[in-house]
């Protein structure tokens, strides 16, 4: 049995009185088999062709929605869930994107026939609450316990590029493999070049779902690399291949490496999403600058300066899959810094280069990011990777700067009190005002002081 929400139990036996036959669908039944959380449920509603008495039905359990409804859905918000219902129905693709389709509902519609249109088979299971008994017509159930990812119908599936995506973040979440036909069939899609039709938001979504629900990310991007789906995203097909020193880098390539990070991360996540997201952009990009700028002299391989040249396609890449600038700039600094905290424990530092840090990037991110690339890689003693950043850490949440830079004493503002018009030298003035807060450490009196001393103000 499927334990569902005491409230679906009722909505359920309120479709059945109309007349209606609700039943699971989609990722519920599948993270059922798959002995997972439960968080979102689907309906599919047979027996009933009017969307209108199905909503009239619900709207006594909550808030109804009227996103997709021209596509026969329904999304209704309960105090404690959302509920997905929508009628049995086909779709037919009559024009390119995502919203191409024709959808014609039948209420005389069978499971089987209904089920055509979804991508796997593992997610095509159905299960009958009344009847406590599974629908199975594609033998999903098999799939699940073979560990196999298939797809249903070669003329459906091909009608939506995005499943190809959705192949990569499937086989990356549960760690199953794609039978051969699925696997051929997407990497015929992506030779066609079926992809390019896709929003970037789409794709953004399938990356998100990889990031966030993977134990190990690595067997997403090996898949899209494998595809051949890399060449939509340059900056990361310039990845394989690219060499590096074996005492540093003995696992391997860039793309060795970087695939390590994002693996070594999914161990331990934050817990904040928005969080969790950037900081796994943060490591995919991290050797963005390597392609450009590794060499080997003397038989030795360096790439000096990667960290800054990475700062470029990161941009690019990160620009090609989302419009969100807040989230670009808070990685773009991970990126640039993200030898820093390293540099600064081998160096022995003081205090006033961890400050300095703290006004480029958050240092606590900045080492979960730096952490990870050490330990992403296959060296002998990776207890070095936590000294270091315990150090820089420690330093840091002494000086109450690890989440928050530190806060320059003065502004702008202070120096149009001193009676100073807004020009050009502000940003000079403004930077001397900081290096002495940081190298002497005055006061803010003091600070204002020596500005009126050195700018020779009244």
């Amino acid at each position: 049995m499927i334990k569902i929400p005491k409230i679906l139990e009722d909505i359920l036996c309120e479709l059945k009185s109309i007349g209606a036959l609700p039943i699971l669908v989609g990722g519920c039944v599948r993270d059922h088999l798959l002995n997972l959380p439960i968080k979102d449920f689907d309906i599919e509603i047979f027996k009933v062709d009017s969307l209108d008495i199905v909503e009239k039905t619900l709207e006594k359990f909550g808030n109804i929605k009227q996103v997709g409804k021209s596509f026969g859905v329904l999304l209704l918000s309960t105090n404690e869930y959302d509920f997905d219902f929508a009628l049995a129905r086909t779709e037919k693709k009559i024009s390119s994107g995502h919203k191409g389709f024709e959808v014609k509902t039948d209420a005389n519609m069978d499971f089987k026939t209904a089920s055509l249109r979804r991508d796997f088979t593992i997610n095509s299971i159905g299960y009958d609450y009344f009847e406590k008994r599974f629908l199975d017509p594609n033998n999903g159930i098999e799939d699940i316990k073979r560990k196999v990812l298939r797809y249903i119908d070669k003329q459906t599936f091909i009608e939506d590029p995005l499943r190809v995506y959705r192949a990569v973040q499937f086989s990356s979440r549960f760690e199953f493999m794609l039978d051969e036909d699925s696997f051929n069939l997407c990497k015929q899609m992506v030779e066609d070049n079926m992809l390019e039709e896709l929003p970037k938001q789409r794709v953004y979504e399938e990356f998100k779902k990889l990031f966030l629900k993977s134990s190990k990310p690595s067997i997403g991007f090996e898949l899209l690399k494998n595809l051949g789906i890399l060449k939509h995203f340059p900056e990361l097909e310039l990845l394989p291949n690219c060499i590096q020193d074996k005492e540093y880098h003995p696992e391997g390539d860039v793309w060795v490496h970087t695939l390590m990070t994002l693996d070594e991360f999914a161990k331990n996540k934050t817990g904040d999403e928005y969080r969790d997201l950037y900081l796994f952009y943060a490591l995919l990009c991290h050797d963005f600058g390597k392609p450009f700028c590794t060499k080997e002299i003397d038989g030795k391989i360096t790439s000096h300066k990667h960290e800054s040249l990475g700062v470029e396609p990161t941009i690019s890449f990160l620009n090609r899959l989302t419009d969100e600038k807040r989230f670009i700039e808070k990685i773009v600094p991970l990126v640039k810094n993200h030898l820093a905290p390293f540099q600064l424990y081998k160096s022995e530092s003081s205090l006033k280069a961890v400050k300095r840090l703290s006004l480029k990037c958050n240092i606590e991110d900045l080492c979960i990011v730096c952490l990870c690339d050490c330990k992403g890689r296959t060296i002998p003693d990776k207890d070095k990777c936590d000294k270091a950043i315990s150090w820089v850490l420690e330093k840091a949440r002494e000086l109450d700067i690890s989440s928050e830079g530190l806060k320059p004493l003065v502004q702008g503002r202070d120096l149009i009190n001193l009676g100073m018009k807004p020009s050009k030298e502000f940003k000079d003035i403004l930077e001397f005002a900081l290096n002495l807060q940081i190298d002497e450490e005055l006061e803010k009196d003091k600070i204002l002081e020596k500005i009126k001393e050195k700018f020779k103000l009244k």
